[in-house]
């Protein structure tokens, strides 16, 4: 799915989707054996993680680097909970987390960003 923005920006912005993949700005990341991804509304970076089976609690912690208020974590084609063990580091520092498939993480992510909130989306592929 293509995703339209309502005003031009400099910003990253999720302008697409589909199975397996994602679109920033016009630049499609995903596929397969590609590497998770963090996105703010300044910095695309890759995230060790590899799938959602294999989050550890330090996979949540590399996410406190971006500061975020709230974490949109993308867990592939369907949505899953990572257990509350894993996500302290997030807790700790009272910054939120959301999980959600990949699709409603980058429309959320959007409307999120639009509205200026240190928002950080950190998108499963596997």
């Amino acid at each position: 799915m293509k995703l339209h923005a309502s005003a031009p920006t400099a910003l990253n912005t999720f302008s697409g989707y589909g199975d397996g993949y994602v679109v920033v700005n016009g630049e499609r990341h995903g596929g397969a054996g590609a590497a998770a991804l963090v996105v703010t509304p300044e910095r695309l970076a890759p995230w060790s993680a590899t799938s959602f089976e294999a989050l550890t609690a330090a996979h949540f912690e590399e996410l406190l680097a971006f500061r975020p208020e709230i974490v949109l974590l993308g867990t592939g084609a369907r949505q899953r909970f990572p257990h509350p063990r894993l996500t302290q580091a997030l807790a700790r520092e009272r910054i939120g987390l959301e999980a959600m498939d990949v699709q409603a993480a980058c429309r959320t992510y959007n409307i999120l960003m639009a509205e200026s909130r240190r928002v950080a989306a950190a998108i499963l592929f596997a």
